[in-house]
């Protein structure tokens, strides 16, 4: 009976995550569609076709809820940025390739970035120096052990055409994207 009884939690356990990552991605959705003060939990609720009061269940407000949402977003960024493997010569042009694709597959979570930069909020910003930071070190880390000359100069030339990346794309004003020697 127990091991039942556990198999049942497990299940509920399971559901739970799942739905929880189903919130998560419909709110990345919803904020980069209308904005963090625009957006409603009721408009994340129904994209996922659940009643409002169970995001509450699972997050306090739509400041956490937000938040959870910009955790992930940076999450999605470093996975995708530690899978990078390449020499100091290629390092660079294949962290913008992958830069570049990511964009293209997570549109909206590229916008969330965008407008945290913008909402005073301290838990929002404290998530975004965190994101930011967590990306940085990872990227200097990678260009070190590159031998990349002066990685700390590149990392940072790096993510300023990131941040441009990002305005362009929010803009939607390509034009704007960082132009490379080939």
């Amino acid at each position: 009976m127990t091991k039942r009884s556990g198999d049942v939690r497990t299940k509920e356990e399971a559901a739970s995550v799942n739905r929880r990552e189903q919130i998560l991605e419909a709110a990345v959705v919803v904020f980069a569609e209308h904005g963090y003060f625009k957006a409603t939990t009721a408009q994340v609720a129904e994209k996922v076709g659940i009643s409002q009061p169970y995001i509450f269940k699972l997050f306090k407000n739509k400041e956490e809820l937000f938040v959870a949402a910009l955790d992930r977003a940076f999450e999605r960024t470093i996975r995708t940025f530690s899978a990078v493997e390449a020499s100091g010569d290629t390092l660079l042009e294949e962290s913008i390739r992958v830069y570049e694709q990511m964009m293209e597959t997570h549109p909206s979570e590229i916008i969330l970035q965008v407008q945290a930069l913008g909402i005073r909020d301290e838990a929002i910003r404290r998530s975004m120096q965190t994101g930011m930071n967590k990306v940085t070190q990872l990227m200097e880390n990678k260009f070190t052990a590159a031998g990349i000359a002066h990685p700390e100069v590149e990392v940072s030339t790096f993510m300023a055409n990131g941040m441009l990346c990002h305005i362009a794309m929010a803009l939607e004003m390509p034009e704007l994207k960082p132009k490379h020697l080939k």
